[in-house]
Parts: structure tokens; C-alpha cells; sequence
């Protein structure tokens, strides 16, 4: 992919894109949370191909349409966020902050087999810094709920 291109969608990230991090509860895991990272693409339905053309440039995720009109393209997982913010990130002006906070907390994340309670109380406070950039009205799980959870589990030392 040229320059061109990868400025071109570095534009749409920035302006019908969101790049998250989030704390995600799983009862099957041994620390009862996962931290999920993703890059969104939305368009209206009538614009699909659009985001279908954007996946073929990109080689990762999957695209769906949604019941409200839309259409959504999403890439998730460590390596491949991390692979696209990497090409992308010399071409983003209004989510430049938000990419280097989101490399730096991948950078940082060990495997899950790995992953420690303080150490998920640490990336959980990166990920509390990267929800500042993004205007989600459901978000309930917070660093204050991990340490809680972690906390009332035994897990976490005072």
C-alpha cells in the first residue's frame, strides 16, 4: 500500500473510525478480565463496499451490517491493531494521541497465561486514560471495578 492510500485511511480513522481499548469481564479467565483492542470503521449500509474494499487493503477482520443502517468493519486482537495503528500511524491527526496510548498499552500487555493481577491493574489504568478520547455512554467496566474484582477474589495484595 502506497502513502496516498494509507493517509487516505488514516483520514477515515480519524474521522468514521474509534480505536478502543477495553476491559471486557470473562469468567473463564483466571484474573476475571481480558483487555480487548479494537479499530472500528462505520459507513451507512449504502456505503459497504467501501468498507469491504478497506478490509481487502487492510487483510484483517471482518465487516458487518447492522440492524440500524449501518455497517461496521472490525479489526480486533493485539497484533493486528497493532500492525495497522503502526502503518497508519504517521497519517492520523485527531487520534494520534489515542493510536500512541493503544501501542503503548499492547507493548506492555503480556500473554494472558502470563498477565498478573498488578499488572492488569496497570494496563487496566491505560486502557480508564484511553476511554477519555472516546464518547462511549455504556462503559461500566473501569480500572475501579478490576481492582474490586481482584480485590474481593483475593487476588490483588493490599
Amino acid at each position: 500500500m502506497n502513502d496516498e492510500e494509507k493517509s487516505y485511511i488514516a483520514g477515515f480513522l480519524d474521522g468514521d473510525g474509534s480505536i478502543m481499548a477495553q476491559l471486557v469481564r470473562r469468567k473463564g479467565y483466571k484474573l476475571g478480565f481480558q483487555i480487548r483492542i479494537s479499530i472500528v470503521f462505520y459507513q451507512k449500509n449504502t456505503h459497504q463496499d467501501f468498507l469491504l474494499w478497506l478490509k481487502k487493503q487492510l487483510d484483517y477482520g471482518y465487516v458487518r451490517n447492522r440492524k440500524d443502517g449501518m455497517t461496521e468493519y472490525t479489526i480486533v486482537g493485539m497484533k493486528q491493531v497493532e500492525n495497522v495503528l503502526i502503518m497508519l500511524y504517521p497519517f492520523l491527526h485527531l487520534k494520534k494521541e489515542l493510536a500512541r496510548d493503544v501501542l503503548r498499552l499492547i507493548k506492555l500487555h503480556p500473554s494472558q497465561a502470563k498477565m498478573t493481577p498488578e499488572k492488569l491493574v496497570q494496563l487496566s489504568y491505560l486502557v480508564d486514560k484511553t476511554a477519555l478520547y472516546n464518547y462511549s455512554k455504556k462503559r461500566t467496566n473501569k480500572s475501579s471495578v478490576v481492582i474490586a474484582y481482584l480485590s474481593e477474589s483475593h487476588k490483588l495484595s493490599p
